[in-house]
């Protein structure tokens, strides 16, 4: 696969992209992706697992309200990864994914996912760089084994924010009453190690290609949108998925 190198990657839409018709188009997505969803619930044949990385404030939480909030939520779960328990760090650090990976049917949402444990902690020098390689084979032979034995479909985003937007966004939830609940003292420490983070997500990004990554320019939140949305119907739609007829 061609190396990713995000630097040479806008975090904004390409020229040309007009605001108010890529959001009509997602909402069109978005309508056809209800029926699709139900229809791969109905049929239990096939499961989706979405795995959403990247920076704080890089809009993971409002992509996932926008995207899959309108859809039966019989059918999709979300799981937030946070730093783990100390009942999941007795343990090999996938016993606390493994449990939440999508039965068929299903659609679950990782709201950060089994990355951080070669991201996070490395950045932090938590976990040496030959347990780090480790990882990355063991998160390789995870997601093949959930393609290859189980009809996961796995779709994987890193939503690619700059520097700059992630300080305006890091601000507004300091300014804006609404966007206060989202503050955590430390979000600008954690900002001002940039540059360790996006070369380990650099790693990351190209060594975990099991399963190959999608970059999303994350700068304009109706183009970041409409790319998951895109993505998601495309798979489904792929699957050409029927709903049951009457059982005998």
């Amino acid at each position: 696969m061609a190396k990713i190198d995000l630097g040479k990657i806008s975090t904004r839409a390409p020229k040309g992209w007009d605001k108010e018709k890529t959001k009509a188009k997602t909402q069109a997505l978005l309508t056809d992706l209800s029926d699709l969803q139900n229809r791969l619930y109905a049929a239990a044949s096939h499961s989706v697992l979405v795995v959403i990385q990247g920076m704080d404030a890089s809009g993971k939480d409002g992509l996932i309200r926008s995207v899959f909030g309108s859809m039966n939520p019989q059918g999709v779960t979300v799981k937030s990864f946070k730093a783990p328990s100390a009942e999941e760090l007795a343990h090999d650090f996938l016993w606390r994914v493994h449990p939440h990976v999508p039965a068929k049917g299903m659609i679950q949402v990782f709201n950060r996912s089994h990355y951080e444990d070669i991201l996070v902690t490395r950045v932090h020098k938590w976990c040496p760089d030959e347990k780090a390689k480790a990882r990355i084979k063991a998160i390789n032979d995870f997601e093949q084994l959930l393609v290859e034995h189980n009809h996961t479909h796995v779709l994987k985003f890193y939503l690619h924010l700059s520097p700059e937007e992630q300080q305006l966004r890091l601000k507004e939830r300091i300014s804006q009453p609404e966007k206060q609940w989202k503050y955590n003292a430390n979000d600008f420490a954690e900002a001002k190690l940039w540059k360790d983070y996006r070369k380990y997500y650099h790693e990351a990004l190209n060594k975990c290609q099991a399963v190959p990554w999608t970059v999303v320019p994350t700068d304009q939140n109706w183009y970041k949108e409409w790319v998951v949305a895109n993505a998601l119907h495309q798979l489904l739609k792929s699957l050409d998925l029927q709903y049951p007829g009457l059982k005998k």
